[in-house]
């Protein structure tokens, strides 16, 4: 992601930001995670999708003001005593190459609030806030411009229709990040066998993903085994008990990468030792779960919503579950969702769960993860395998590889 491409994004928010309006979008803070130690810091994402900016109590302000807009950008300076314990902080040079701001509009973030007060003054400008944003920072100032009289504009819908629809460069690094967390799963794969832990293959798979791409990934990785499957966000990986891998049980992974700030969202199951039929619980379920992505990858265009994919989801699963004996030849969708657990696809982006109302209908540029899953707890067996699609004209192309196979899927 070159500066060119945050510039476009500020250039085109301005565009669509009313007149006489200060619009001010917050990297946010470090979390606490103890008292003298913080989380691993990830910037607002809308702030991100504007500068490229990755620390943490930068300020950003866009001012439209009789058509004519300014931005100015607010940071940490130098400081020797601080930097020696906190670690060090970005030249405004290099603050001004990253984000494509002059360097004469990067500003020391101790004259913030003098520049704040200016604005104030003019009781012609509205302020504008992300309403969205879950930094502490956004919120604070949303609360001190109320109670100074001013009710914030929220620009939140604004930035939301953009990121909505992917450039070239997005789509790209979505596709990269998929290439990297598949390559980090089949490294993976290598360790299953009986005996195997979860946490063993957790441990895996975030090395390879870390070693091909950062410290920091799309969500907490999932690797569950056996009747762990069934806990949907299995997020503490086991060593011992139901953790442990057995010939004839299913690993079910979720995971991503995150490059240039997107995200990839993919789900593979793995089954502990080969088939000894086509009687197989897992076979027999690995058939729908094939079947139901086939039909949602043809499925999903420009003008359908999530709605109707998951309509289309259940009348398939609903059919083949009555013909199991599992639910009534007349089900109603309750029947079905008693083993359809999740709904079948999201938007995806910046965030692994992108922005945008699940009511809308797709459009050309929407990214999606896609991940039909059918859970039986009568047979023991249950999961979903997800892949990332992006909206073209007609229909959706795959970002990452698709594969499902049974043989790629056995780990013997």
């Amino acid at each position: 992601m070159g500066p060119g491409f945050f510039q476009n994004n500020r250039k085109v928010f301005a565009e669509k930001l009313p007149d006489n309006t200060a619009a001010f979008v917050f990297s946010g803070e470090e979390k606490k995670m103890c008292a003298d130690t913080e989380y691993r810091f990830l910037p607002d994402r809308n702030y991100f999708y504007l500068t490229g900016l990755e620390k943490p109590d930068f300020m950003l302000v866009i001012l439209k003001k009789d058509g004519v807009v300014k931005e100015h950008l607010f940071a940490p300076e130098h400081d020797d005593l601080k930097e020696r314990w906190t670690g060090k902080r970005m030249d405004f040079s290099k603050i001004a190459e990253i984000s494509g701001i002059s360097e004469d509009n990067i500003r020391a973030r101790e004259n913030f609030a003098d520049y704040v007060f200016n604005l104030a003054s003019e009781n012609s400008l509205r302020f504008g806030v992300d309403g969205s944003s879950v930094m502490t920072a956004t919120r604070e100032f949303a609360d001190r411009t109320r109670k100074q009289g001013r009710e914030p504009f929220d620009i939140s819908s604004i930035l939301t229709e953009m990121r909505l629809v992917k450039s070239s460069e997005e789509i790209a690094s979505i596709e990269e990040a998929a290439r990297i967390t598949e390559e980090s799963l089949a490294e993976m794969k290598k360790l299953i066998k009986p005996g195997v832990t979860e946490y063993e293959l957790y441990a895996k798979l975030e090395y390879e993903m870390a070693k091909r791409s950062g410290m920091l990934f799309a969500f907490q990785t999932i690797v569950s085994c056996g009747t762990n499957t069934f806990y949907l966000h299995h997020g503490d990986p086991e060593r011992d008990g139901d953790g442990v891998a057995k010939e004839g049980s299913i690993i079910q992974v979720d995971v991503g990468a995150r490059v240039n700030g997107y995200c990839a969202d993919i789900s593979r199951v793995y089954f502990v030792g080969r088939p000894e039929s086509d009687d197989d619980k897992r076979v027999k379920l690995h058939g729908l779960i094939r079947e139901l992505r086939q039909k949602a990858f043809s499925f999903i265009a420009p003008g359908k919503t999530f709605a109707d994919l998951n309509s289309q989801m259940y009348d398939i699963a609903g059919k083949w579950l009555a013909k199991q004996g599992l639910i009534n030849d007349n089900f109603s969708k309750d029947d079905v969702t008693a083993y359809y657990w999740h709904n079948t696809s999201h938007f995806l982006g910046l965030d692994v769960h992108d922005v945008g109302s699940r009511d809308r209908a797709f459009a050309t540029g929407n990214c999606l993860a896609v991940e039909p899953g059918v859970y039986i707890p009568e047979w023991g067996v249950g999961f979903r395998i997800e892949d990332d699609v992006v909206l073209t004209t007609d229909g959706c192309r795959l970002l990452s590889s698709g594969a499902d196979d049974l043989e790629g899927i056995i780990a013997d």
